[in-house]
């Protein structure tokens, strides 16, 4: 059966199990699954209700359809049935998968995908998406890919997604890019329900990669889409359906606390998590679920700061199922905050402890093969795109052969022609050069195409192996620190390293995004107020910032020195604007663009100012010299402003 008839197979087949079910479900409403499986005739019945029924687990447990299965299959193993084998084992290797057996499920996978070319494109169907789920569960991306691949070529899927792998793999903003390209075409703008979806995966991808206030705004949003979907009432919903928007409600209400727990927003965050809780428990059949878990450890985390440790215990009791390890190391974590709050330091010793035990439990080899893992993604996802692109030129090739082929038929034709319309033959040659030019052209044009993609992968490595470079000199610098006696090398030094870490930044910023020519910044001084909080971790933590920077984008001679400049005013921000602790701290970034080719940058805080001598240290402190050297490289002057009520203000112009 070639690809056409096996897409209209599955069509086909698609409607009769439409019926099929809809029949079932009429005529046996009061009867079990298990036992209208039982009665069903053929295999092929069997295995549609199998793969189709909503909670096939409901009324008999995962064991129970395991053995029923196992029955079924030995009987066709004793008729030496291999038709009704194989779909049997596909039903037992589901069951495995439920039950979290995924190195058994896969098993039986692959002992089916040796035979695929002789199944049919149904069951061709169902084992590959079950394949491509195991694999996603053991962390095997590449073998996932492949998996994907396959399901291309066979006409299963039009083109291969890699946003979950991207994500598993930490790769969050390339997520996010792949995700929007794969998934925004195919939702349309009165799904509501979709988008809703779709604006709540956009803020779990931003608030992984660190960027909460953005991810904030898209949680917000996706409330919106998903309040219109459930109070619209001119459109009819199953109860089905109304458990599943009221659930994923809950979900976009736990991220919303979540974010406001990142930016230590908690008497915010406390509703958001409780009725998410509360919807999440009401609309689910899985008892227990991650979201319930994450939303536990956040609420407690509020209850905590909020000096509440009496709420703060009853979300953090023994019964609370950790997930993840990430939820274990969080659950340990702030029972070590409570017990060293309520001055039990021994019990707290012992949580810090058991956190320390369960890091090192986890091998070093880990972040190895995520390193490998991680590489061999990108080269599949390279070798893809490079088979497309094949694929591509082929069929223009194709394409420029039938037109060579048609051009020839026509010189022929105009030869025949020739004597009886001389009179048109001026007009038919400029024709044919005309046509001839523009194939030149196009021609060209593909070349030069070709150019600037090879050129854009050689840019984005350079753009790598400087990051690579400049976090070695990182290394080194942290290395010299350590065997440094002396308190003001050891600061020069962590001074020399934040710089070259702010420089890193641009470069990996660069070869992180498609368009090499700019940086977006609020991204990257996001990016950047973390790196430096890490430098000074003892400060700055509890310190408000704002940046406003949203849809500015510089290129790279910019914003290495902006982002050099910034470097230098959030670490003096941290190491001496606020001496007497940080709790009402106000850092403020802003940056925006008033021309096309003009812009204006202003910073301040609310600290303790700029001590009287500044103009005389101008000449000898490095930092302030280094700032006025960045300025005249942005063709613009530093300004200052040191008559203020508290705190102080920069700000410049530049071009």
């Amino acid at each position: 059966m070639n690809l056409k008839g096996k897409k209209k197979y599955l069509v086909v087949l698609g409607m009769l199990l439409s019926f099929f079910c809809s029949a079932q479900e009429a005529s046996s409403s009061d009867e079990s699954m298990f036992n209208q499986f039982q009665e069903l005739s053929s295999t092929d019945e069997k295995l549609n209700f199998f793969f189709n029924a909503e909670d096939l687990y409901r009324e008999n447990s995962t064991y129970d359809w395991l053995e029923l299965i196992t029955i079924n299959l030995n009987a066709a193993i004793k008729n030496d049935d291999q038709e009704d084998l194989k779909r049997f084992q596909l039903m037992q290797a589901r069951i495995f998968y439920d039950l979290g057996d995924y190195d058994k499920s896969l098993a039986i996978n692959k002992e089916l995908f040796e035979q695929i070319d002789d199944l049919d494109i149904y069951l061709s169907s169902k084992l590959l998406d079950l394949m491509d789920d195991n694999y996603g569960k053991l962390g095997m991306y590449p073998e996932q890919i492949d998996t994907r691949k396959k399901q291309r070529e066979l006409g299963i899927m039009e083109s291969v997604p890699f946003y979950d792998i991207y994500s598993n793999l930490g790769m969050y903003r390339r997520a996010m890019d792949d995700y929007i390209a794969y998934e925004k075409k195919n939702i349309e703008e009165d799904d509501y329900f979709g988008q809703a979806e779709y604006y709540n995966n956009l803020g779990n991808f931003l608030r992984l990669d660190g960027s909460t206030p953005t991810a904030l705004g898209r949680y917000k949003k996706a409330k919106g889409f998903i309040d219109v979907f459930l109070d619209n009432v001119t459109r009819k919903k199953s109860k089905k359906v109304h458990e599943e928007a009221e659930l994923l409600k809950g979900v976009i209400e736990g991220n919303i606390g979540k974010c406001h727990v990142d930016l230590k927003q908690y008497e915010d965050a406390i509703p958001y998590l409780e009725k998410s809780i509360k919807r999440i428990k009401e609309n689910t059949t899985r008892g227990y679920s991650s979201e319930i878990t994450e939303n536990s450890l956040a609420i407690s985390e509020c209850f905590l700061q909020l000096r509440n440790y009496s709420k703060a215990t009853d979300y953090l009791s023994d019964d609370l199922r950790t997930y993840t390890t990430d939820n274990l190391l969080q659950k340990n974590r702030l029972l070590a905050m409570y017990y060293e709050m309520t001055e039990d330091f021994k019990n707290s010793n012992y949580y810090l402890r058991k956190n320390i035990r369960v890091r090192d439990s986890i091998s070093e080899n880990e972040s190895q093969l995520r390193q490998q893992q991680l590489s061999t993604v990108m080269i599949q996802d390279l070798k893809l795109s490079q088979d497309l692109l094949a694929e591509q030129k082929l069929a223009l090739e194709k394409q420029k052969n039938e037109n060579l082929a048609m051009d020839k038929r026509n010189s022929l034709v105009l030869i025949s022609l020739l004597f009886t319309l001389l009179g048109f033959a001026g007009l038919v040659y400029a024709y044919l050069k005309s046509i001839k030019n523009q194939r030149l052209i196009a021609e060209q044009k593909y070349i030069i195409e070709n150019s600037l993609v090879e050129k854009d992968s050689l840019l984005k490595e350079i753009h790598h192996r400087v990051k690579n470079n400049l976090q070695m000199v990182s290394s080194l610098l942290s290395l010299q620190t350590k065997n440094t006696r002396s308190k003001a090398a050891i600061e020069a030094l962590e001074e020399g390293k934040s710089r070259v870490k702010a420089m890193a930044l641009i470069h990996q910023k660069l070869y992180q995004n498609e368009d090499l020519s700019v940086i977006e910044m609020q991204s990257y001084i996001e990016s950047l107020i973390n790196s430096v909080q890490s430098v000074y971790k003892k400060g700055g933590h509890n310190i408000n910032i704002t940046v406003d920077a949203e849809g500015v984008e510089l290129d790279i001679d910019r914003a290495i020195p902006f982002g050099l400049m910034l470097n230098e005013l959030v670490s003096n921000s941290f190491k001496y604007a606020f001496p007497h602790g940080d709790e009402n701290g106000k850092i403020y970034i802003h940056i925006r663009k008033t021309g096309d080719q003009e812009g204006f940058f202003e910073y301040s805080d609310n600290g303790v100012g700029l001590p009287v001598d500044t103009e005389e240290r101008a000449s000898t402190s490095m930092g302030i010299r280094l700032m006025n050297r960045l300025a005249n490289q942005l063709q613009t002057t530093l300004n200052i402003d040191r008559n203020l009520d508290d705190g102080v203000r920069y700000w410049f112009n530049f071009k």
